[in-house]
């Protein structure tokens, strides 16, 4: 059973469970929604909502230096954001320097 939802009801969704309310900012939600109903689309099917499935699948970071920092001293080098888009999707957050990706 698959339950349609729009923009408000998924950001609701994360601010109402305490453990999950502080993984992604308020526009980052927003910035995400679009992402995965754009993923429908692309792929022709309905994604099931599932919060904890989400948080473990995608983290928001204050911007690429902090990425960097995360990979440093790993084989995964990256210098900018084309390196990073090499390795996984990446969300820009409109307006900001936060970022979204899937992780790796």
């Amino acid at each position: 059973m698959i339950h349609t939802m729009n923009k408000t009801e998924f950001v609701d969704s994360f601010m109402r469970w305490d453990t999950y309310s502080k993984n992604f900012s308020y526009e980052g939600l927003h910035s995400l929604f679009d992402y995965l109903e754009e993923l429908e689309d692309d792929m022709g099917t309905q994604i099931e909502f599932d919060v904890v499935s989400i948080c473990c699948t995608y983290s928001e970071y204050e911007n690429l230096e902090e990425i960097e920092k995360l990979y440093e001293g790993t084989h995964i080098e990256i210098n900018n954001i084309d390196d990073l888009r090499d390795h996984t999707q990446v969300i820009e957050i409109p307006n900001t320097t936060r970022l979204i990706i899937q992780d790796f």
